[in-house]
This record gives C-alpha cells, structure tokens and sequence, in this order.
C-alpha cells in the first residue's frame, strides 16, 4: 500500500461500503412522504409525514451504540474485520426496508419491521464514517491527510446523485400512484442487488500499517474507560460535527420533501437540485480537504460557520419569498460550498485530536451524538418548525444554530497554534 496507485485503489475500497450507507439513508428521506402513506397511515397527512421523519431520525439514536460496540471492536480487531461487519449489519437493515409489505397488509407489525430495519442502519453507520474516516487517515501521504480523508464525504456525495438520478428516471417512467405504491421500493431493491459487489470489493482490503504495528489492542473495558476519561474531547467533537450533519441531511435528504411539500415544486425540480448539490459536494470536498492541508484546519472552519451564522435564514427566506427552480438551485449550491468548506477541513481534523488507542471509537462516538441528537433529526426538526412558527424559511434557524455549534467548538478545539493543541489534547488520553 505504499505507492500513490495502491493507495488510490485502497480508497476506493473503504469508501464503496460508505457509499451504501448514505445511499440507503437518502432514498428514505427522498421517499420519506410515500413511506408514511405505506406504512404510517393516519386522518392527518402531517402526522403521517412526521412519524415517517421520526422512523428516519430513530436510526440515528443507534448510532452512539454502534459508536461505542462496533468502534472498540475496529479498534481491537482491525479496521479491516470492522468495515466487513458493519456493511453486513447494514445490508441487513436495507433489506427489511426494501421488502417488508405495508400497513394495510401486515397491520402495525409493518412499521415496526421499518423501524427495525432502520436501527440496523443507525447501529451500523455509528462507525462506517469513522471507521471509513481512520482508515484513510492512516494511510494517507504525509502532508496529504485533509485530502485523503476528505474522500469519505466525498463518496456520500456520489451516493446522493445517483439516488438523486434513480428518483428521475422513476418520475419519469412512473406516474405518481405507481411511485406510492411500489415504484419508492425500487432505489431499496437496487441497495440489496449492489450489496454482494461492495463485499466483493470490501474483503481486499488490507490493514493498516499504523494498527498492524500497535503492540497494544484496547479491550472493550479499557476502550469505554479511556473514552470516558476523554469525554470532554468527545463532546468538544460532537458539537464540531453538528454543523456538518446538519448542514448535509438539509441539503439532501430533506430537499425533495421541503421542495415538495413547502415550497410546491414538482419531484422532478426538487430531484434535480439534489443531484446537483451531491455533485458541488463532490467537487468541494476534495477541494477544501487539500486547502487545509496548505492553510490548516482553523481557518476554514471558522469562515464556513461565520458565513452559515449570516447568511443561512436570509437565503432561505429569499428563496422561500419567490420558489422557484433557479432559487433553490442557488441556495443549495451555496450551502453546499459552505458544508464542503466546513466538512472538508472537519473531518480529519476529528481523527486527528483523538487519542489513538480509541480513535475510531471517540471519532464515531462524538460523530453519531451530533447526528443522533442534531443531524439525523434535521428533517423532522425543519419540518416541525416550518409548522410551528408558520414560516417556511424557519429551517435557516436550524443551520444557523448548528454553525454557532461548530463556531464555539472550533475556537475551543483550537485555541493557540493548531498543531501544539492537537498535541496537547491527544497526551491527555
């Protein structure tokens, strides 16, 4: 693994079972109002929309055990040996999904079969990003870890277009009844066909050399002891990552629905946008993880949650003022560069201040709390304060706070030279 080809084709590895993962998560949100008629049916279409939006976040709430459990199991046995577990327990999850019948034909067994399926989900990502996110940190070249690690998020992104294209060419062949009826488990079904390639792909992976030459493997005891000892750095983490998991599912799982149902643009516009925001990500990611290996970390940081903080509610409401398909284009994009500057310099800076005998368990564990608490509810929080404030653009309130999250934690997190203070946390382990 030692030349730029091998470690070209060991990223490619890693990242095929995180592609997975965010795919399975963004067709739930893109279908989120189709999954409510199917299995949450009630006298209130907004009631039924919310406990679809909850199934979704409730996969979230598992991640922090997946953090914990999964994370001291990759950092016991390996990276390798963990990313293969956790892509199963995520195919599993996929499949119930794909093709448990509805309500009208199983009765309330059927959403709790969902909401099964969704845990499974949540428990599993708890540590696919971490474990992703370590993985290409350890290999990476010298002086090159931003962008190395920068193609975690950047995989997500392909997973959003092409779900995003999937959703096209559904509206296009299907008409509206047969989306709601069947067409919605299609992007499920294509899940369960890619599944057995990725493990193809995944079993090839090598270990790292960093965790082959560790002479100590933390047990699970010792994993959740130095994690406590380290609590105050996990949390400093989680509140660093709530500006990007809040950022992301606002912009791609929650689009179709807010374009939908707020804003009354066809599935087709609302797709459309989606696809083009996944593909901005992808160029942004890469971009911004080499910026901060050049200017470092704090910086971009800092820039991506002051612009969120001024400019978040005023483009929702400009957009939200007049919908149309050029408005939401625009502000998505601009979210987009934002979360790809934040995100892009973020991520390796949470592997990098993370002591290394628990570093896939305190990354996954500070990750999974912000989504689980923040991110992960980001369409049923936006969909909640939309109708309780009566005010459409109400989901910039929720990004805007999420970047003063990311805004106070970056200046602790960061305080004094960036590289004395990585030092100086990571001893502390």
């Amino acid at each position: 693994m030692t030349s730029e080809v091998g470690k070209g084709k060991a990223i490619f590895r890693v990242v095929s079972g995180n592609f997975l993962e965010m795919f399975d998560f963004m067709v739930y949100g893109f279908y989120a109002t189709a999954i409510a008629k199917t299995f949450f049916p009630t006298d209130s279409a907004f009631a039924s929309l919310m406990l679809s939006l909850a199934t979704f976040g409730a996969g979230f709430l598992m991640r922090p055990l997946g953090a914990i459990f999964l994370g001291a199991y990759i950092d016991q046995h390996g990276r390798r040996k963990g990313l293969i577990v956790t892509l199963a327990l995520m195919a599993l999850g996929t499949v119930l999904i794909a093709c448990v019948p509805g309500y009208a034909t199983l009765g309330v067994a059927a959403p709790l079969l969902v909401l099964l399926g969704r845990l499974l989900q949540g428990f599993s990502a708890g540590v696919e990003l971490g474990g992703v996110s370590v993985y290409l940190a350890e290999i990476a070249t010298p002086g090159r870890k931003g962008f190395f690690v920068s193609w975690q998020s950047a995989s997500q992104q392909v997973a959003v277009v092409f779900a995003g294209l999937l959703g096209v060419l559904l509206n296009h062949f299907l008409d509206a009844q047969q989306m709601g009826e069947w067409g919605w488990r299609v992007p499920f079904l294509v899940g369960c066909m890619i599944v057995p390639v990725i493990f193809f792909i995944r079993r090839s992976l090598e270990e790292t050399p960093e965790f082959e030459a560790r002479t100590h493997r933390p047990t699970l005891k010792q994993v959740v002891h130095s994690v406590a000892q380290n609590f105050r750095l996990v949390l400093a983490g989680m509140a660093l990552v709530v500006m990007t998991t809040v950022s992301f599912y606002l912009i791609t799982a929650y689009t179709p629905t807010f374009g939908k149902n707020e804003l009354h643009l066809s599935d087709m516009d609302a797709l459309l946008v989606t696809m083009a925001v996944g593909l901005s990500n992808f160029i942004w990611l890469p971009i911004m993880g080499a910026l901060s290996d050049r200017i470092g970390r704090k910086p971009l940081l800092l820039a991506a949650t002051v612009l969120a903080i001024l400019t978040a509610y005023p483009t929702l409401s400009w957009l939200v003022a007049d919908p149309s398909f050029g408005r939401l284009l625009t502000v998505e994009l601009w979210l987009s560069f934002l979360y790809g500057s934040y995100n892009g310099a973020m991520v390796v800076a949470l592997t990098e201040i993370m002591p290394l005998d628990v570093r896939t368990t305190g990354f996954s564990l500070a990750y999974s709390l912000a989504t689980a608490t923040f991110g992960g509810f980001t369409p049923v929080a936006c969909t909640y304060l939309i109708h309780a404030l009566d005010n459409k653009a109400a989901p910039g309130i929720w990004l805007s706070g999420a970047a003063v999250l990311g805004l106070v934690a970056t200046l602790v997190l960061f305080r004094g030279d960036r590289h004395a203070q990585r030092t100086a946390l990571a001893a502390q382990a």
